[in-house]
């Protein structure tokens, strides 16, 4: 299960940059939701609370999607309140080619989402009698507002109340925690030691929980390696619930080629995937990506290693 804010995603066709283009591709998404199309389209129920503008095109665009994607969702329905009222937000994506590197530009002006609450969801019938085996929860929704950061802190003690296995992906934005870093820290922090699994990419753990790790940037990730290491021996040290770490490995050449790794820790048996070099169609997402196919195969009962190499 997950708690997201749906919202659009508009990107030219064929490569090109945002400004020249006149033909775009309108998708339905959200980071959240990314992670668990693998589990919907490998063939596990997948469920997803979010909310909605009441009578959009778009909010009905959206619900028909999910529904593409196998999953099963519950959320409110928000009235838009006028032309500058309510809305899902829209993502525009250049992603790049060449030496254009990818740009994103986020509107998020009256976001629906942002008023997600528990009080929309029966939270004893859901966990308690329709069951949940993982509830997934991201930085992102998490630091959305401070309405979505009660939200998913109380999913989270519910989540623990009912034994569901949570896992968190940090996720960090700097926008999200401009003038929050405080109130943040501690929502994230408290998620964290609810959390059974617990993800970053090359930063998040020390941005969103203030674990010393590998200086960001440079040519050679694979030289770092030891330093993630004992940045997740750090982490693991603080948050002693957790029974899995991983972070993933980037290293960009160009935009259309990277050196994608990764490492989890499991116990005390590290599984590490050295960065390879891998042809990249759309950089966004992939570390949703490598979530989903983590926690499929953890669904699945598979051991470490194959979960490892199967996100990877």
């Amino acid at each position: 299960m997950v708690p997201t804010s749906m919202g659009l995603r508009i990107t030219p066709e064929s490569g090109q940059p945002v400004h020249s283009s006149d033909l775009f591709h309108l998708q339905a998404t959200s980071a959240e939701t990314n992670v668990a199309s693998i589990s919907s389209f490998l063939g596990l129920p997948v469920k997803v609370l979010t909310t909605f503008v009441k009578g959009s095109p778009f909010a009905h665009f959206i619900k028909a999607n999910l529904k593409s994607r196998n999953m099963d969702f519950e959320g409110a329905e928000v009235e838009q309140g006028g032309p500058w009222g309510y809305r899902h937000q829209i993502n525009v994506a250049d992603s790049g080619y060449g030496s254009r590197g990818p740009r994103v530009w986020n509107d998020r002006s009256g976001e629906v989402g942002r008023t997600l609450s528990t009080q929309d969801f029966d939270l004893d019938r859901i966990f308690g009698k329709e069951g949940v085996q993982v509830l997934h929860l991201s930085g992102l929704i998490a630091a959305l507002s401070p309405q979505t950061s009660q939200f998913c802190l109380e999913l989270a003690r519910a989540a623990k109340a009912n034994g569901t296995r949570i896992s968190f992906d940090l996720n960090y934005r700097a926008s999200f925690w401009e003038g929050r870093e405080q109130e943040l820290a501690e929502t994230f922090s408290e998620i964290a030691s609810c959390a059974d699994i617990l993800i970053g990419n090359e930063e998040d753990f020390q941005l969103c929980l203030g674990i010393q790790g590998p200086e960001a940037g440079g040519k050679d990730i694979a030289a770092k390696i030891e330093g993630f290491q004992e940045m997740i021996r750090r982490v693991k040290t603080r948050y002693s619930s957790a029974q899995v770490f991983a972070t993933t490995l980037r290293q960009v050449q160009d935009v259309n080629t990277h050196h994608w790794g990764a490492i989890l820790l499991e116990g005390e048996q590290w599984h590490i995937i050295q960065p390879r070099e891998i042809h990249v169609l759309d950089r966004i997402g992939g570390g949703d990506g490598f979530v989903g196919g983590l926690l499929y195969g953890i669904l699945q009962g598979w051991d470490a290693e194959k979960c490892t190499q199967f996100g990877w």
